[in-house]
């Protein structure tokens, strides 16, 4: 009773094989293939990943790089003007300082010119000054 190779052992393996064949040609092919699409589909998916991450970090470093070549620029630009402002700013204060200095020396000639006067006139004014308080002085015990 163990296998003898009668008629249907021929035919189960022959229908066996047409079994193996239409599952292959109906599913197996079909699936095979259709996993090897979707594997390419995902390596596809997957190197365009690596391929823009490449590029985004290539983009963010050459966008760091312009943005200090820019700062750079611009602290110079600031560096330039602040320089120009204090040198104009100097300029406008030697001005003010040598008008500052013609009124101070104008004051100092009037003042120095009154003293003299007053000192011209100094006993004169104290005698006036005097006669004026004795008067002031006389004329309230009256």
């Amino acid at each position: 009773m163990f296998l003898l190779p009668d008629g249907t052992f021929w035919i189960q393996l022959l229908n066996f094989a047409i079994f193996f064949a239409l599952l292959n040609v109906v599913f197996l092919r079909p699936v095979g293939d259709a996993i090897k699409k979707r594997r390419a589909h995902i390596d596809g998916i997957q190197n365009d990943y690596e391929r823009y991450a490449a590029q985004i970090a290539a983009s963010r470093s050459e966008a760091d790089a312009k943005r200090a070549a820019a700062r750079r620029d611009a602290e110079d630009v600031v560096a330039k003007a602040k320089a120009a402002a204090e040198t104009e700013g100097a300029a406008h204060t030697a001005v003010a300082a040598e008008k500052a200095q013609v009124v101070v020396d104008a004051a100092r000639n009037t003042v120095s010119t009154e003293m003299t006067a007053a000192r011209g006139r100094e006993d004169e004014l104290s005698q006036a000054l005097a006669r004026t308080l004795l008067e002031r002085a006389i004329g309230s015990e009256r």
